[in-house]
């Protein structure tokens, strides 16, 4: 079951690759707003990251959870999916505030699952 909770690692490192990177593409932008690249990668953190929960939770994997963290991350993770969803229902010009906190939440979440 380690290789399948691995994969879902990557997956789910895949998913944050997509969020910060699909913000960080916007930046060059004449107007920035929500992408998909921010929209998958966003739904891809908040699943795999309830899967890998889930799996250790259930005895799958032998990991120890900081339940503090996690419950943040989740937390995050969840305002962020939101933001980007209520974001892509504006028009283009009007998505900036949106993907700007999207964008700097997903930053925070990485601060969090490293310093914390």
């Amino acid at each position: 079951m380690d290789i399948v909770y691995e994969a879902v690692v990557v997956v789910h490192f895949l998913g944050l690759a997509s969020l910060i990177g699909g913000f960080l593409v916007q930046m060059s932008a004449e107007q920035r707003g929500i992408n998909n690249a921010m929209l998958h990668g966003a739904l891809t953190q908040l699943v795999t990251g309830l899967i890998l929960v889930g799996m250790s939770e259930g005895g799958l994997v032998d990991e120890d959870l900081n339940m503090t963290k996690i419950s943040i991350k989740l937390v995050i993770a969840a305002v962020v999916l939101l933001i980007v969803l209520l974001g892509r229902r504006k028009p283009a010009d009007a998505q900036q505030p949106y993907w700007v906190t999207a964008g700097a939440l997903a930053i925070v979440n990485v601060v969090v699952a490293v310093f914390l």
